[in-house]
């Protein structure tokens, strides 16, 4: 006979169909951020304001779904034995993408990315399914407004990072900290406690959704998997496009050429001039084969004394007074 407390009760589909919204959304990000990193767009992505704001919402979403998601699994009493077989499946699925990103970007591989953080914050949320909800909130309130107030650079390497508050952040392609995000966590339990409470949450059971309602429903309802497995397909046909493109290439050239032609216009040099300098450099920088060096600044005596090389020769190009000067 199953505990009145343990009775599971039914799914709620706008609950699934907001999730379903939301790896979508997820799914459309990481394909803007494969295109800019692979230099099919012209936009960083990484650090564009418009990007960074559809990022942030999306964030938030996910976050607040996963306190929506605890209440409606766990709100009368806590079912421990899906709770442990869902959060198993979340932690290895972070630690799948730690190994991941560790072989694809080394230097800024995810260590404490969306899964890993809904791990953490799914356990530390727990008991705020039973606390009194004016504790909650406050809770909530206090961990999303602490960061604004306080930062100290004790918390920006990667082993205190996670826990927010730095300065500057490592570099890392995801990094989701406990603050500010447990409290927008704790924000989807306040919201769906009282839900639960009110009329509402039985006027929500009678929606039937649509075509497209069901459609979006069951994506939500798999959110987790395809989280896992949309960035690797979207990277799988990505990758090799850019391979035969030589989208990098292309992209190298005109950053070189865009910030050679910034530097030497605030120089004083006309546009005209600076546009025959640097198309020269260029054609140096490809002729040496100095991509490498120049991109990972490390430059060897032999490559920096190519690259003055290469600048007396584009400034006699453009001052052809300077021609022989040393």
């Amino acid at each position: 006979m199953i505990h009145p407390l343990h009775e599971k009760r039914p799914r709620l589909a706008i609950i699934d169909i907001l999730r379903g919204v939301a790896i979508i959304a997820m799914a459309v990000y990481h394909l803007g951020w494969d295109l800019s990193y692979f230099r099919f767009i012209p936009v960083d992505v990484g650090y564009d304001p418009v990007w960074v704001f559809f990022a942030r919402t999306i964030l938030f979403a996910f976050m607040f779904l996963v306190g929506v998601g605890l209440v409606l699994g766990h709100g009368r009493a806590i079912r421990w034995g899906a709770f442990w077989r869902r959060w198993a499946f979340v932690v290895a699925g972070a630690a799948l993408i730690t190994i991941g990103t560790w072989f694809t970007f080394p230097t800024s591989f995810v260590y404490f990315g969306v899964l890993h953080a809904i791990a953490l914050l799914s356990l530390l949320a727990l008991p705020f399914l039973f606390t009194p909800l004016w504790l909650t909130g406050a809770v909530a309130a206090v961990i999303i407004g602490l960061p604004q107030v306080f930062s100290n650079p004790f918390f920006n390497r990667r082993i205190t990072s996670w826990i927010g508050f730095w300065t500057e952040a490592p570099p890392a392609n995801d990094l989701v900290p406990v603050f500010p995000w447990l409290g927008v966590v704790l924000l989807g339990v306040l919201a769906m406690r009282l839900v639960d409470a009110s009329a509402l949450r039985a006027r929500l059971a009678e929606i039937r959704p649509g075509r497209l309602g069901r459609g979006l429903a069951f994506l939500g309802r798999w959110s987790l998997l395809i989280y896992l497995l949309h960035q690797p397909l979207l990277l799988g046909i990505v990758y090799p496009l850019s391979l035969v493109m030589d989208t990098q290439q292309s992209g190298r050239e005109a950053d070189f050429l865009r910030s050679c032609q910034s530097t030497c216009e605030a120089g004083g040099t006309s546009p005209d001039l600076c546009t025959t300098y640097c198309q020269c450099g260029l054609e140096g920088v490809e002729r040496d084969n100095l991509w490498e060096p120049i991109y990972s600044g490390l430059v060897s005596a032999g490559d920096q004394a190519k690259l003055d090389a290469n600048n007396r020769q584009c400034s006699a190009l453009i001052y052809p007074e300077l021609d022989g000067v040393k």
